[in-house]
């Protein structure tokens, strides 16, 4: 709360490319909807098949949001919204996981009275998804399994605006910043999907460096699934950090980098959310800087931290904290 510290230099170490000093990051928001699902029991000669998409790199939805690489929620109903016309039913359909991570696995359980053909047509939309994502996507897997349907069936109301829904949700880049070369100012993450029973849960989360575009791009997803009689809810969002190139932290981060490693540090500013925002909000004095050490495959499996970077930050942070005065 206000008042808690006196302090009125922050320096965070979030950040994750060494030799990088950070002075402003994204706001964001959570954006979360919520379907009231028909339930039916299935009639006439049909059979369930599993879908899976699965292998997808993933990754942080703000730093690596930009860099092209496949969301399987929103592929996945990219498929299943081809194949409406052919009379399927979902059963049910889960992907992805937390909201600031980009989806990496997702499958439906889809029922068909044509299940050879549907995993005919998967295993073709297979082909176009690796062709489409040769760059970034290298271990891409497709699975298409007969099984035997146990319970209830979506009717077909509810399989078009769940499908559709994904399908017309917007995920990805939106713009680009007017002030920064490279730098993504306003994005969207289709995060997750969870069938529980008859209802089903879709999770994205929105960011931006302005306010103002990350209400218009978290009002575009709201809209979206409105349309289709879905309930939508937006949490309290968590604000964002703007530069400030006169900073007394950052000059001091960069006269102690240049002195210990004799380089100049690179001046940037984040699309990922930082704790600096929140603290500003509290505290609009406080002169922050963000940096650290090397870090990749961050929120996905795999995740590494660059042992010889560590060094690096351990000094760089030791020289700055003594410096302080």
């Amino acid at each position: 709360e206000p008042g808690f510290f006196e302090g009125k230099t922050l320096i965070n170490l979030d950040s994750e490319d060494e030799g990088q000093l950070f002075i402003g990051c994204a706001g964001g928001i959570h954006t979360d909807v919520s379907f009231r699902i028909g339930m039916e029991k299935p009639s006439g000669a049909i059979s369930a098949v599993r879908l899976n998409v699965g292998g997808a790199a993933g990754g942080h939805s703000g730093d690596d949001i930009n860099k092209g690489r496949m969301n399987t929620v929103r592929e996945l109903a990219r498929f299943l919204y081809g194949e409406l016309k052919n009379g399927l039913r979902l059963v049910s359909i889960n992907g992805g996981g937390k909201s600031n991570a980009i989806a990496r696995e997702s499958e439906a359980v889809v029922v068909t009275s044509d299940p050879d053909g549907l995993a005919a047509r998967f295993k073709e939309f297979a082909d176009v998804l690796k062709d489409e994502f040769h760059a970034t996507e290298k271990n891409l897997k497709f699975t298409a399994v007969k099984e035997e349907l146990k319970g209830m069936q979506f009717d077909s109301d509810s399989t078009a605006k769940v499908v559709t829904s994904l399908f017309t949700c917007p995920h990805g880049v939106y713009e680009m910043s007017q002030d920064i070369p490279d730098l993504v100012e306003t994005s969207t993450n289709l995060a997750s999907v969870t069938t529980d029973g008859d209802k089903v849960e879709i999770k994205t989360s929105q960011r931006s460096s302005i306010g103002s575009r990350c209400k218009l791009i978290a009002d575009k997803v709201e809209s979206n699934f409105s349309v289709f009689g879905a309930q939508v809810s937006h949490n309290n969002g968590y604000p964002g950090w703007a530069p400030n190139v006169n900073s007394p932290i950052l000059k001091l981060c960069v006269e102690s980098y240049r002195r210990l490693f004799g380089t100049e540090p690179e001046v940037k500013a984040i699309h990922a959310g930082l704790e600096c925002g929140l603290f500003l909000k509290k505290f609009p004095g406080l002169d922050m800087i963000s940096f650290g050490p090397t870090l990749r495959g961050v929120h996905a499996p795999g995740e590494k931290l660059e042992l010889a970077s560590l060094d690096r930050f351990v000094a760089l942070l030791e020289d700055v904290v003594c410096s302080v005065k």
